[in-house]
Formats: structure tokens, C-alpha cells, sequence
């Protein structure tokens, strides 16, 4: 789908109609669906193999998997087990080492190929905490935690902070905002003006941006987020909490009781 000039208008219609907070949002939600999308892909896998009966034995034990719980609140243990099994098919979509490479979270994540893409690259960059080139199960958990209904507020907006401090600074800047809503529409196939683009960023940050140094510090990026409820609405993805529930397959092959 691309905004062409002659339906610049239409598009510039349809986001008047949004507050600057959805607007700002609105550049959060393929990566919302992009955990989403990683989720119900890999458990899609985990449901294609009924026949098979005969399952790796886990690499973890009940500790293990009670450590990571306590480590990742609020994941119980078994919502841990239940990501282990997730976790265990794609990490070993390419190589079968029970880590996940950048070219398996893409396989994963992206219908088609990409090539440099800077979303991609934010994405695994904040699941790699390590910064080791792959992503470990605890990282996978870790991760996937600030996404929990009942996951503290705080670590939600902390998380999307990360997400647009490309530089690592501590503070968001107008270059990296643009940058990543371009990443992001160029994933979702969708082509706006630049004035439209200029516009809603300048809008953004005059929001947000409470003392005009051109730059968006954590503090002023909590109040903002609290100011707009919608944001931290995205940063849940209800089903992780019934997680166990939602693939029934889990349950007749869990060895964890609670």
C-alpha cells in the first residue's frame, strides 16, 4: 500500500482525526505485532507436529525454569516451560544450537526478506542483551516479560524508550524517531510525504519535548507516555498471560506441575 501525492490529502485527513499520541503510537504498532506475530508463528510450528511424539528433553530443569520465572516476573513457571517449547522451534529453523540468530528471528518475524533493515536490527538488538550476536532462552524471556498484562508500567515505557534511542545516549532524537518511522513504514509497505512525515514528528515532539532542547529524555518520555494511555495499551499482548491455555499441546507434554 503507498501514499501517493494525489491521496496525500486522504492520508493527511485521516491522521487529523488523531491525537499526537496515537500518532506517535501508531509507529509502535507493527513492532507490537511483529512480538505478536513471533509468538502465534512459532506456536503455530509447536501445533504442526502432533505425530510427533518423541520430544528433545529439555536442556533446563524444574530450578532452571523456576529461576528464569523469578527472574522474568510475572511469568509464572509453567508460561516459562510453555515459551521453552516455543523458543525451541525457532532456534532451530537454520542452525539447531538452542539459540536464535538474526536470520531466524527474520524468518520468523518477516514474510519477506529484508536486507539492512533497521527495525530488524532494533528488534534483535533489545532481545541480544547479551550483545552476543544471538539471543539466549533467558534473553528470550526477559524480553518477551514487558509484554505481560501484569508487567510493571515503568518497564514498559523503559522498553519503548530503548526502542527509538538508537545512539544509546539516554535520549530520543528527532533523527532517530524519523529513522525508525521509516524502518517501520518501509516493513509495512506504506510510502507518506515527507511533509505528512516532518509534520506528525514536529507535532511529536512539541508535545513531548517539555523543555525544547530538541531531544526527549526518559522523564519527559514517562510523562508523555503516561499522558497517553494507548501507548502502554500496545505494550501488552493479553494472550502471554494464558499462555499455557492458548496451546493445548502444551499441556499434555508439560513436565512442570504447579
Amino acid at each position: 500500500m503507498s501514499f501517493s501525492n494525489s491521496s496525500s490529502s486522504s492520508s493527511s485527513s485521516i491522521l487529523s482525526f488523531l491525537t499526537v499520541g496515537e500518532r506517535f503510537c501508531s509507529v509502535l504498532v507493527p513492532f507490537i505485532a511483529v512480538i505478536e506475530t513471533l509468538v502465534f508463528a512459532v506456536a503455530h510450528c509447536f501445533e504442526l507436529d502432533p505425530q510427533n511424539k518423541k520430544k528433545k528433553k529439555s536442556q533446563f530443569s524444574y530450578d532452571d525454569f523456576a529461576r528464569f520465572a523469578d527472574e522474568s516476573p510475572p511469568f509464572t513457571v509453567n508460561e516459562v516451560e510453555a515459551l521453552y517449547e516455543l523458543f525451541k522451534k525457532l532456534s532451530c529453523s537454520i542452525v539447531d544450537d538452542g539459540l536464535i540468530h538474526k536470520e531466524e528471528l527474520q524468518l520468523g518475524l518477516f514474510t519477506s526478506p529484508l536486507s539492512g533493515n533497521l527495525f530488524l536490527d532494533r528488534v534483535f538488538d533489545l532481545f541480544d542483551e547479551k550483545k552476543n550476536g544471538v539471543i539466549e532462552f533467558e534473553e528470550f524471556i526477559h524480553a518477551l516479560r514487558v509484554f505481560h498484562p501484569y508487567a510493571p508500567v515503568d518497564d514498559k515505557i523503559n522498553f519503548a524508550f530503548k526502542l527509538y534511542d538508537l545512539g544509546q545516549t539516554g535520549f530520543i532524537e528527532r533523527e532517530e524517531v524519523k529513522q525508525m518511522v521509516i524502518a517501520i513504514l518501509s516493513e509495512s509497505r506504506l510510502d507518506l510525504p515527507d511533509e505528512l512525515l516532518e509534520s506528525v514528528i514536529d507535532k511529536t515532539f512539541a508535545d513531548a519535548d517539555a523543555d525544547r532542547d530538541g531531544k526527549i529524555c526518559i522523564e519527559e518520555w514517562k510523562a508523555f507516555a503516561l499522558l497517553n494511555p494507548s501507548l502502554l495499551k500496545m505494550m501488552s499482548i493479553p494472550y502471554l498471560k494464558d499462555i499455557t491455555t492458548c496451546f493445548p499441546s502444551f499441556i499434555f507434554n508439560t513436565e512442570v506441575e504447579e
